[in-house]
């Protein structure tokens, strides 16, 4: 069976940016020296093809970053990969440049990073979802992984590779209330919004449970709806807050920040997290809370009560009737439980970003607590030899930055230059090898 130098599970832009970092590297190595060959890269994607947050490509919602934070600009400015260069390849620069904005909508930074995933077509497994990493044991050694995927159909796949790298993104966080209605297609994440809420054109009134970026724009896509929904925001925070991207602040997602994080004990770190969980988590765009409010406001003139803000509230259950969902709230303020029913709730509650544990469960035992070194690689007992980064699953050490991709074409050159130096001892202890046999 062939064997590869490197899988990546997905091909989001954490893995776009580390094909495009391990394609630019290929010519010379860190040091400027040639490398012997280029890595054998394979990467393994479950959606039939590239797409980004598909069903949040709402109308009118921009991106929260600079465009120059793209998946290669920081890490190498003259590449061809760059935002610009594909603005100048779709004859559309001169036109961005009189926009006036570092902040391009998501629809089209969705469509550079299709462009730049195009390029890669010929390195990507389509339609495949991993299921299963197993060690390849030899002599009490693993040097190889075994990694299972499964197709649309049902058909099994296996590649052996040297080396891997998860890049999965995050996996919808349910509240424990809304566990037992996984199956009721009235209750939706964000991150499915579009393809559910178009099954539910006649849902009359309407929760949105969340009071980040992803519920704020949700509310107001309900509320530019022809249909005219009742909306409820519901959210246990006072207020709305607004992301802090003021200069100083932005500087906790420059690339050497990540070296001081994780340069810090474990509450110091946990202390900068804290301090700055608000700019990235639970803070939607400033223009966008504002409009939210007005709104408010011109309900309040019109003297029509169609939305409500439901603010320091909490979700305490939920039951499922054929007429509808209940929800039980707990009014924080006037501490008292109330009862609200609606035709639709949308869970605009955020990621988890454990998804890695559960693929290499069978790797545990070499693994122990799943720790990263400051290159994003695994560590592992002196046995197992294939080194194992992770991509946008290291905030607790790593920082803020870490999900989002700030630092995605900085991290793919730390993890081509990590990934080189393996893939170099793999090549000399082969060659050993070869020689004790020849002898």
């Amino acid at each position: 069976m062939h064997i590869h130098d490197l899988i990546g599970i997905g091909f989001g832009p954490s893995n776009i940016a580390l094909a495009i970092a391990l394609e630019e590297g290929q010519d010379a190595g860190p040091h400027g020296r040639p490398h012997d060959r280029p890595l054998d890269a394979l990467f393994v994607e479950r959606q039939p093809g590239f797409v980004w947050h598909k069903h949040m490509l709402l109308d009118h919602a921009h991106m929260q970053i600079s465009f120059l934070k793209d998946l290669a600009t920081l890490r190498n400015p003259s590449s061809r990969f760059t935002f610009l260069n594909y603005l100048h390849e779709k004859d559309r620069l001169q036109d961005f440049i009189n926009l006036k904005t570092f902040f391009p909508s998501r629809h089209e930074f969705n469509d550079y990073l299709a462009w730049a995933a195009a390029k890669f077509e010929d390195r990507c497994a389509y339609g495949e979802d991993v299921f299963e990493v197993l060690p390849e044991p030899r002599a009490g050694e693993v040097k190889l992984l075994r990694v299972r995927s499964r197709d649309a159909a049902g058909n099994v796949r296996e590649r052996l590779t040297r080396h891997l790298v998860v890049g999965v993104g995050g996996m919808p966080r349910i509240p424990a209330e809304f566990k037992g209605l996984k199956d009721d297609p009235r209750v939706f994440h964000s991150s499915n919004y579009l393809q559910a809420i178009a099954g539910h054109g006649a849902a009359r009134r309407i929760a949105v449970v969340g009071a980040g970026q992803s519920a704020a724009e949700i509310f107001m896509d309900l509320h530019g709806r022809p249909q005219r929904p009742q909306v409820d925001l519901v959210m246990r925070a006072r207020s709305i807050k607004p992301s802090d991207d003021s200069p100083f602040v932005n500087e906790i997602f420059n690339a050497d920040f990540t070296d001081f994080v994780f340069s810090r004990s474990g509450s110091e770190r946990e202390e900068l997290l804290n301090e700055y969980w608000h700019t990235n988590y639970a803070a939607p765009d400033l223009a966008l809370i504002q409009q939210i409010f007005d709104v408010f406001y011109r309900q309040r003139v019109s003297g029509e009560q169609r939305h409500r803000f439901l603010r320091r509230h909490e979700v305490a259950g939920v039951q499922a009737r054929d007429e509808g969902l209940r929800l039980t709230l707990r009014d924080l303020n006037h501490a008292r439980t109330t009862t609200q029913d609606y035709d639709a709730i949308v869970l605009a509650t955020g990621y988890e970003r454990d998804r890695h544990r559960t693929l290499l469960a069978s790797l545990a035992p070499y693994l122990g607590n799943f720790e990263v070194d400051r290159h994003y690689r695994l560590r592992a007992n002196p046995s197992f030899h294939p080194s194992i980064f992770l991509q946008g699953a290291c905030e607790l050490t790593h920082g803020l930055s870490d999900t989002l991709l700030s630092v995605t074409a900085i991290r793919s050159g730390e993890i081509r230059g990590a990934l080189h130096g393996a893939v170099g001892i793999d090549h000399a202890t082969a060659r050993q090898d070869s020689s004790r046999q020849a002898a």
